[in-house]
């Protein structure tokens, strides 16, 4: 009886050692999305555990074990942000090549967006190094760093997207003297302050206004203060005022300027309607693109908690790293002058159907560039350029 009793104990206790096993197994194969980093099984086993913030983190402590369950701790949503980061880098980088490579680009306007290229260059690999460095080398030192990378990079991208904005204006509002008042000079001094403020802003993070000291009061974006979310909200509300202002000053623009034609021909041509109607869709198409990626999340930085589910950063901060993955299409590869230094680029040879309103030999400094006046079919032809 003794034999058959000790036999009985034996077996249950394999039987709940293997339950034991079984779970703990079933615990590390199911991340938790709503943490940035391991699932939350293995953070408790590290220590990490029950108090865990529900904010997105920006750095994490992987867990010791074989590969698989290193794998398992991989959040699907930081996939999703790596492979964004891949393509805005690649796409960017074309552009930039190009820009750098081809003389007849290196005019002010094609400087506004080589600068807007490299700054969602830099945005796009941003987004790889901090898939990276979370997974390989976790530390707060790290977590700054990438946190203000990011900053830095986004921020700059918008305020390119704010001079390019300007320009068109300016170019269209006063297209008589403004080509040849325009220097490359003053794009310089323009970018050089946008980029400064940027930097600026990227900065404060590494300076020590961060919430690694105090965790209550971090935002939605760890290591980052909701004050400091705060002011980066305010300040893209402040420059998606401007563009909306701005963008309904240059619809008038082209509206008076079609009314002028109409009296003057008797009636609108077709073309310039054609032109005028393309020019105010692609408006809208740019500016709704731009509020539909990074309003969302500007909105909920400022309403959102760090007490909530990681995963409505994730739902808002995607789609405001699409906005990088669209503004090669919008701003770039629109642009006739870069679609033949692509086809030089990749065919070696180019045969243009469609004549080009600015030779790649003529700079706006050349004797021989004209500058369009609203009188002629060339203003519409610039709108269209434009954008």
């Amino acid at each position: 009886m003794n034999a058959s009793a000790s036999s009985l104990n034996d077996s249950q206790v394999v039987a709940v050692a293997a339950e034991g096993v079984a779970a703990v197994a079933t615990a590390a194969r199911a991340p938790d999305v709503g943490e940035w980093g391991p699932p939350a099984a293995a953070a408790a086993a590290l220590g990490a555990g029950g108090a865990a913030n529900a904010s997105l983190e920006l750095s994490s402590q992987l867990p010791a074990g074989p590969p698989g369950l290193l794998l398992s701790a991989v959040n699907p949503w930081d996939v999703l942000l790596c492979v964004s980061g891949t393509v805005i880098a690649g796409e960017n980088a074309l552009v930039v090549a190009l820009i750098a490579s081809t003389p007849a680009l290196r005019t002010p306007m094609f400087v506004l967006v080589g600068s807007l290229a490299t700054a969602d260059l830099l945005a796009g690999c941003g987004l790889i190094l901090h898939f990276v460095f979370q997974y390989v080398v976790p530390s707060e030192t790290v977590s700054l760093l990438t946190v203000g990378f990011l900053v830095a990079s986004f921020a700059a991208s918008v305020s390119s997207l704010l001079a390019i904005t300007v320009d068109r204006y300016l170019s269209l509002y006063n297209a008589l003297t403004y080509y040849s008042r325009r220097t490359l000079l003053g794009v310089h001094f323009l970018l050089a302050a946008t980029w400064t403020v940027s930097l600026g802003l990227g900065l404060l993070p590494v300076l020590g206004w961060n919430c690694l000291a105090e965790r209550a009061a971090c935002s939605v974006v760890h290591p980052l203060t909701r004050s400091h979310v705060a002011l980066l909200s305010a300040t893209f509300f402040a420059v998606f005022g401007i563009m909306l202002h701005l963008y309904v000053r240059i619809c008038q623009v082209v509206w008076r300027h079609a009314h002028q034609i109409a009296l003057q021909q008797h009636c609108l041509a077709p073309p310039h309607l054609a032109a005028t109607r393309k020019g105010v869709g692609t408006l809208a198409v740019v500016l709704g693109t731009f509020g539909a990626s990074w309003l969302p999340f500007a909105i909920y930085c400022v309403v959102g908690s760090h007490e909530d589910p990681a995963v409505y950063t994730y739902a808002t901060l995607l789609p405001a790293t699409y906005n990088s993955m669209i503004n090669p299409i919008i701003y770039a590869f629109r642009n006739q002058e870069i679609q033949r230094a692509l086809w030089l680029l990749f065919c070696g040879c180019f045969q243009s159907k469609v004549p080009f309103r600015w030779s790649p030999v003529r700079s706006e400094g050349s004797p021989s560039y004209q500058h369009p006046t609203p009188n002629k079919p060339a203003f519409d032809e610039l709108f269209c350029a434009c954008w």
